[in-house]
């Protein structure tokens, strides 16, 4: 090299180092902006898991505490006397004081929920206690939470895949909580406390990696005008006033986790002395087994939303998918609970009939999802989310139900009147799809 070209590299050098670092700082941020979302997903996946890590858990409170089935399965439900107001406020506050404050209080006291139910054998309080905190949690993190993966999702990814990945974290969570807290409490140690552990580590982690996300909401001081959470406006500002919201996404919206929780609780509650040495962990498979199908058939689900045909508003492909998924699967889990005869293979065939009981949770839970952020104005996603969550959390109602009328008729007999249910619903959301088309 001769001395002109050191020379030359010399004086070229620190432009060049300059723009090379440059060029890492804008790849550096890039790469954190993409795998933002995920962050956010994970206190998703968290609070899911908190969540649905109870469904084995009812099983061993009637077995080892003597807790009746109506009773169990009412505790289950309580999770949604707290998710139903939780949602209702923390979607709207996040929209004005931001969602990663909303989140990370949500995961906090999912945690929380997981110490006081760790205290359960002492009492149905502390069970009860413990379900309407994580009831609170979810409302608060799967409101506020959604919404913020979709921003979070918006710069770097095809359209509705902010939609998508809030379903799949929530689902994943619902569907791995369950199977390690059967498989815990079947054959770890302390069976009472054991099972919620991992899901305090996790959101200790989520936790951690939450305030290294980006806020996607300007936060405003003001609590006057039309989207304060206090104001006499709350309901309107959350879709009300859209008839579209109203006649169609709406009356769909419990069947989303009425048909999970019938799948996960009611009818592995009616089979499960079938497989009495695997029973704690045969009922957290069952869960696991419903979620996970709902992860699964997503990505058939998008296609179809993106298709030619999905695309119909007055003929809505994915809703009449969902709606006929969870009839049928609904009609497939009458015809189990009559089969009392067949021993085991009754347990074998719950598991099956869950994977299409899934299948339609999982549906209707993106159709759902992606028709309110289609709807939604932007400072109102939260909020508009909120009000479609607390909807298909009225669906954890059912297995309560079903077993309180258990003297009224048999376990196959209500669950064709589910059935029929069903079919009415189909009729109700497209014709009123079919109205606001235009």
């Amino acid at each position: 090299m001769s001395l002109t070209d050191v020379e030359k590299t010399t004086v070229q050098s620190p432009s060049r180092t300059h723009k090379e670092s440059k060029q890492r700082k804008d790849t550096k941020a890039t790469k954190a902006t993409k795998e933002a979302w995920a962050r956010a997903a994970l206190a998703l996946t968290a609070v899911g898991w908190g969540a649905n890590q109870f469904a084995p858990m009812v099983l061993l409170y009637r077995e080892r505490m003597g807790v009746s089935a109506s009773a169990a399965e009412a505790i289950f439900g309580l999770y949604a006397a707290g998710l139903v107001p939780g949602l209702l406020v923390a979607g709207p506050l996040s929209d004005r004081v931001g969602r990663r404050p909303v989140v990370a209080f949500a995961v906090l006291l999912s945690m929380l929920s997981g110490v006081v139910l760790m205290l359960g054998s002492h009492g149905l309080a502390w069970l009860s206690t413990g379900r309407v905190l994580m009831g609170v949690a979810s409302g608060a993190a799967f409101s506020a939470g959604s919404a913020w993966v979709k921003e979070l999702s918006a710069t770097n990814a095809a359209a509705g895949a902010g939609a998508r990945r809030a379903s799949i974290a929530m689902t994943a969570g619902f569907g791995i909580g369950p199977l390690v807290a059967g498989v815990l409490v079947q054959w770890g140690p302390t069976a009472y406390e054991t099972p919620y552990i991992p899901q305090l580590i996790l959101a200790a982690a989520a936790l951690a990696m939450l305030s290294r996300t980006p806020e996607t909401v300007q936060r405003r001081h003001s609590f006057e005008g039309r989207s304060g959470v206090l104001s006499g406006g709350l309901l309107r500002l959350r879709g009300f006033s859209d008839r579209r919201f109203v006649g169609v996404v709406l009356p769909m919206a419990p069947w989303v986790f009425g048909a999970a929780t019938i799948a996960m609780v009611y009818l592995p509650g009616l089979t499960a002395s079938h497989v009495k040495g695997i029973s704690l962990f045969y009922a957290g498979a069952a869960a696991m087994v419903t979620a996970m199908s709902g992860v699964l058939i997503q990505p058939f689900a998008r296609r179809v939303a993106a298709s030619p045909a999905g695309q119909d508003r007055a003929r809505p492909r994915l809703l009449t998918l969902g709606v006929a998924l969870v009839t049928v699967g609904t009609l497939a889990d009458a015809g189990v609970a009559a089969l009392s005869g067949l021993g085991a293979w009754q347990a074998v065939l719950t598991l099956v009939a869950a994977v299409v009981m899934g299948f339609g949770y999982g549906v209707l839970l993106v159709f759902g999802l992606a028709e309110v952020q289609r709807l939604a104005p932007p400072e109102d996603l939260a909020g508009m989310t909120a009000v479609f969550q607390a909807f298909t959390y009225l669906g954890f109602a059912a297995p309560y139900l079903l077993s309180a009328l258990k003297n009224v008729a048999a376990p196959s007999t209500l669950l064709l009147v589910v059935a029929a249910l069903g079919v009415l619903t189909m009729v109700v959301t497209l014709r009123n799809a079919r109205a606001t088309a235009d």
